[in-house]
């Protein structure tokens, strides 16, 4: 481990966003900038909110906040280094909304310190007249991103922003999707007729004027090569364009665009009950199965003020990690594949069809099973469940073995990678990097440990490092995490608790049924759980868990209702992306193969 893990303080890996440290960030915030000022939320500080995961909340004005965040990530003693996510909320149809700002438009800043293990988050109150911001790319870079998601998404300028345009959405979309007036489906807008003008005017938006995105042009009469990679080529893992400015094969510039894969995940949380969006969830990161599930159903269950059982906790644990070990196969073998090793490639996915087995076997499904519940799980483990997760344990170490010899030991593979696409622990933080990505820098930071959930603290498990933050250690940490994996899940496999599979809850989903047959109000209680789901209490609740590809949360607005009044995804590959100029400039083409690899990465997770 580096240095640079001196980040964390001794002790770190206990949970410490409890109430103490809340009231240390804002007593900081009130010694600073003055007293919330009760009397008049558009004073420079503002309420202080409570919510329903305890993360402390304060309000505060449009032309204090950037002095507020600089001072947060720059000048406090334990800084906010990290700009975790960025987003906003339309709160005009909201209905509950006790000891807040009767604002129209919140902007909502959420910050991460590693030095004190704590979060906080800032609101910004806007009136729907004014929907302007000053941005903060000047503090942190990858604001960039988030900015343009919010000003594509919502239609709040932000006032300074060096390339405020849409992101997620094409160019030529008419008004902004998570509003809460624009159509959730397609059936409620008007036909979509694709006249003469109309084909020319998105042929248009499709050009490439470099000059639009900061690139420059040479001063000597001659002129650099822009080379289109993507959005439809293999090695970018998805439908993902990346422009890049060429002297020769030298990257001068790259300017990634996404997008192509937008769903509106986050549209259609708004419109799914707290149940039946569990399996839009899985679709997040494809790759990820019920682990999307996780910061979803334990976001919903804080709001719901529901406990599982510790059998639900060591299943949702067991699953999680099958389901990590699928997804680095998967990394493992398309990285060698990209870097021309063929055979690897093969292996690794035999071996994550024998992850499949026993998913499947387990949760009745394979890639997408969709098996996690409010309130627990959709069914106990069935009979032999433990002979086919220890035939596998057995199986799979010696195929890591032989993977060490032919994929992270083969000395091209260390040629194309070492020292390539590297950066540093503060670079990290800085552009928001979570996940093996971090640790690649030599930072042992894991959620699991650092906060951990679901009951991880009671697994015994390493969390492996880099040391150079390169495209090599990227790789080397998953690898080793495949392993560490093992070890959870042959824990949770000789220490399964007993009991039920579901928390015994009202909210739980499906309901209990056991109170169905004693009058016909609680049969009728019932249906409306089944069909309708459960109504969770109003309030706000954020979770993120350590997922496959870095830390994922939800940030999920109950207004006492069967659906989520917001829904915010916060993924880790959308941070990830927007760093691949930084760390590809100077670079060949070659090596920005290698890097886009490296990255572990599906766009679903980023176009959500």
């Amino acid at each position: 481990m580096s240095a640079a893990s001196s980040l964390a303080p001794p002790g770190y890996m206990q949970d410490m966003r409890g109430a103490s440290n809340a009231s240390d960030v804002l007593e900081e915030l009130k010694s600073r900038f003055g007293p919330p000022n009760t009397g008049n939320p558009g004073g420079p500080m503002g309420l202080v909110q409570k919510t329903g995961d305890d993360l402390p909340t304060q309000w505060v004005s449009r032309n204090k906040v950037h002095e507020v965040l600089h001072y947060l990530k720059l000048e406090a003693e334990r800084p906010y280094r990290m700009l975790y996510d960025l987003t906003a909320i339309d709160e005009r149809t909201r209905a509950h909304r006790e000891d807040q700002p009767a604002s129209r438009f919140t902007v909502i800043y959420h910050l991460l310190s590693f030095e004190r293990n704590a979060d906080v988050c800032l609101k910004v109150a806007l009136a729907d007249t004014d929907l302007r911001m000053p941005t903060i790319t000047d503090v942190w870079p990858a604001a960039n991103w988030y900015e343009r998601e919010i000003w594509d998404m919502f239609g709040i300028v932000f006032d300074g922003h060096p390339h405020l345009r849409r992101i997620l959405l094409p160019p030529w979309w008419q008004g902004h999707a998570l509003r809460k007036d624009h159509p959730a489906r397609a059936t409620e807008m008007e036909p979509f007729h694709l006249s003469a003008e109309k084909e020319e005017a998105e042929q248009e938006t499709l050009r490439f004027h470099p000059e639009e995105w900061g690139m420059r042009r040479a001063h000597d009469g001659t002129d650099f090569m822009f080379l289109n990679l993507g959005p439809n080529h293999p090695s970018v893992h998805g439908v993902f364009r990346i422009v890049l400015q060429l002297d020769g094969e030298e990257i001068i510039d790259a300017v990634p665009e996404i997008g192509f894969h937008h769903r509106g995940a986050e549209k259609m949380g708004e419109r799914q009950s707290w149940h039946t969006y569990i399996p839009y969830t899985d679709r997040i990161d494809y790759l990820g199965g019920v682990m999307n599930n996780l910061p979803y159903v334990l976001a919903v269950e804080k709001l719901a003020g529901i406990e599982v059982p510790d059998r639900v906790k060591v299943m949702r644990v067991m699953m999680a990690e099958f389901f990590r070990i699928a997804s680095h196969l998967v990394f493992y073998g398309t990285f060698t594949q990209d870097l021309g090793a063929l055979s690897p490639v093969f292996f690794m996915f035999t071996d994550r069809e024998r992850v499949f087995d026993v998913v499947e076997a387990i949760c009745g499904g394979r890639m997408h099973p969709s098996w996690y519940r409010i309130g627990g799980v959709a069914q106990d483990l069935p009979n032999g469940w433990d002979r086919m997760v220890r035939d596998f344990l057995d199986y799979m170490p010696a195929r890591l073995n032989e993977y060490d010899k032919i994929a992270v030991g083969n000395r091209i593979l260390k040629a194309r990678t070492r020292g390539v696409g590297s950066y540093s622990t503060d670079e990290a933080i800085e552009w928001g990097v979570t996940g093996p990505n971090l640790r690649a820098c030599g930072f042992e930071w894991d959620f699991r440990k650092a906060r951990p959930y679901s009951g991880y603290d009671q697994f015994e498990f390493d969390v492996p490092t880099g040391q150079n933050g390169d495209c090599y250690d990227r790789c080397a940490v998953r690898v080793q995490e495949i392993r560490q994996s093992l070890r959870i899940i042959e824990q949770c496999l000789e220490n399964m608790p007993a009991g039920a599979h579901k928390a015994d809850h009202p909210l739980t989903t499906p309901p209990l049924k056991k109170h169905t047959l004693h009058d016909i109000e609680t049969l009728i209680d019932h249906f409306l759980g089944v069909s309708w789901g459960p109504v969770i209490p109003p309030g706000e609740a954020f979770v993120g868990i350590e997922a496959t590809k870095g830390n994922n949360g939800y940030y999920l607005i109950s207004d006492g209702n069967t659906m989520a009044y917001r829904v915010r995804i916060r993924t880790p590959s959308f941070p990830h992306l927007q760093m691949i100029p930084l760390i590809s400039r100077g670079l060949m083409i070659s090596d920005l193969i290698a890097i886009l690899g490296s990255i572990d990465f599906v766009m679903a997770d980023v176009d959500r």
